[in-house]
């Protein structure tokens, strides 16, 4: 058809491309290696029902910790619609959010930027199996710190 299809995805280009034994788009082998070895981290663990947990208890934390602060509230206020593995949490105008993740990046704790397109004073928090929930602990008292910081 005319309709227009990213060439990552063309049926013709991959087949025209396996018939010359190549790939169109080789995969970076470090990405492989790691999906490799969190699969096997996760299987050993108990599978997707201990990822999944782990990212429940982190956002929960994380939720609830927004909910209870007076400078910050989650961004999605249906709790039925929230995310248990990147949490977006708004901060009142009163604290800058891309100041806290500026000096949460400066203390190596990086990752917390906002979604630019949204253009909110908020921090994006991960809550990936990977991440230990008390790593999360640890966070929203960094997080705390350093707006008591500003304030």
């Amino acid at each position: 058809t005319d309709r227009w299809i990213p060439a990552g995805l063309d049926l013709k280009t991959a087949l025209d491309n396996s018939r010359k034994k190549q790939t169109y788009n080789t995969p970076a082998l470090a990405t492989i290696f790691m999906t490799m070895h969190m699969t096997e981290w996760m299987n050993q663990n108990g599978g997707l029902e201990f990822a999944a947990s782990r990212s429940d208890e982190s956002s929960t934390h994380i939720y609830a910790w927004a909910d209870a602060h007076e400078l910050a509230t989650p961004f999605v206020t249906d709790t039925a619609m929230r995310s248990s593995v990147v949490c977006t949490i708004d901060f009142d105008d009163s604290v800058d959010a891309t100041t806290i993740a500026a000096v949460l990046a400066n203390n190596g704790i990086v990752g917390t930027d906002s979604y630019r397109k949204l253009g909110r004073n908020q921090l994006r928090l991960a809550a990936f199996p990977a991440i230990d929930p008390d790593d999360i602990g640890a966070l929203t008292t960094c997080i705390d710190h350093v707006v008591a910081e500003l304030s």
